[in-house]
C-alpha cells in the first residue's frame, strides 16, 4: 500500500516542479531579454513609446 501512495505522489509532484521551474526560468530569461534589447536599442524613439 505504501508504494502505491508514494507512486501517486511522485506522479503527481514531478510535473508539477518541472512546470514550475519551466515558469521560473521562462521570467528569469525574459527578464535577461528586455534589458538586452534595452541596451541594444538605447536612444531609439521606439522604446518611448507607451504600451
Amino acid at each position: 500500500m505504501a508504494g502505491a501512495i508514494v507512486i501517486v505522489l511522485v506522479l503527481v509532484l514531478i510535473p508539477v516542479m518541472v512546470l514550475m521551474s519551466g515558469a521560473v526560468l521562462s521570467g528569469i530569461l525574459g527578464q535577461f531579454l528586455v534589458r538586452d534589447a534595452e541596451a541594444r536599442h538605447e536612444g531609439s524613439e521606439l522604446l518611448e513609446l507607451e504600451d
